[in-house]
């Protein structure tokens, strides 16, 4: 299993966003996935919450617009494109020992507050229920002040040692704020370590780093295939 996990990992292409160390982001570290609505946010980051579950860490997936069926299967169909393109055996073993590293925790938009989910996460560890290493947080609006709350995400995040992921909607007809920083992370840019803008070019989603984010020579063009919204490699 651990030979065909492996495999899994050194054939994905989201392991180059993390460069020669293959850790986008370390411990107590922000990171960010900006996109216009139904450009791929959510593809790239299920990836990259898989890439961390075959490298054994816990995913606490955080979702405020879609219920816990919705999200799995986003996570069964980028896991089925990924065995597939890897031609790895025994893909559906392979799949089952990664759900004990994957927690989906679902809120209504308008019921959701980070102390609240904060509570929730200290109920599952404190019961030993799930102990999460990596959090991803789908959907929350950053068209709205949310400094004070991302801050004290951070604390939370440095205390746990806990890696956090957003997804960060963009709008199209929207212009940059200063020093051309997406208007979403104006307030909020000292926080993130890891920004990724995904970006329509033609009939291609490009994998443009905003900030924390250098991509190897020899794996530094990366696009989301926009059939399949995988990443992949693209020639210069």
């Amino acid at each position: 299993m651990v030979m065909l996990k492996n495999e899994l990992i050194m054939r994905n292409p989201v392991q180059y966003l993390g460069g020669p160390s293959t850790d986008i982001l370390s411990d107590g570290q922000f990171g960010g996935v900006l996109a216009r609505a139904g450009v791929g946010k959510t593809a790239l980051m299920v990836q990259i919450a898989l890439n961390s579950m075959l490298h054994a860490r816990n995913v606490m997936h955080v979702s405020l617009n879609q219920p816990v069926n919705k999200t799995n299967l986003w996570y069964r169909e980028v896991f089925g494109h990924v065995a597939r393109q890897s031609g790895v055996a025994q893909p559906e073993a392979v799949w089952e020992s990664l759900l004990p590293h994957r927690f989906i925790m679902t809120f209504r938009t308008e019921g959701f507050s980070v102390p609240k989910m904060e509570e929730r996460l200290t109920d599952l560890v404190e019961q030993k229920i799930f102990v999460p290493q990596v959090l991803i947080v789908d959907g929350l609006s950053f068209d709205e002040p949310i400094r004070d709350s991302l801050s004290e995400l951070k604390h939370y995040a440095r205390l746990h040692a806990m890696r956090v992921w957003f997804t960060i909607r963009t709008h199209r007809h929207e212009d940059p704020g200063p020093g051309g920083v997406a208007k979403q992370l104006v307030d909020v840019e000292d926080l993130f370590d890891v920004a990724i803008q995904l970006v329509p070019v033609g009939e291609e989603i490009h994998v443009k780093g905003l900030k924390g984010l250098t991509l190897p020579a020899d794996h530094a063009y990366l696009v989301l295939d926009p059939t399949t919204m995988m990443v992949k490699e693209r020639s210069a």
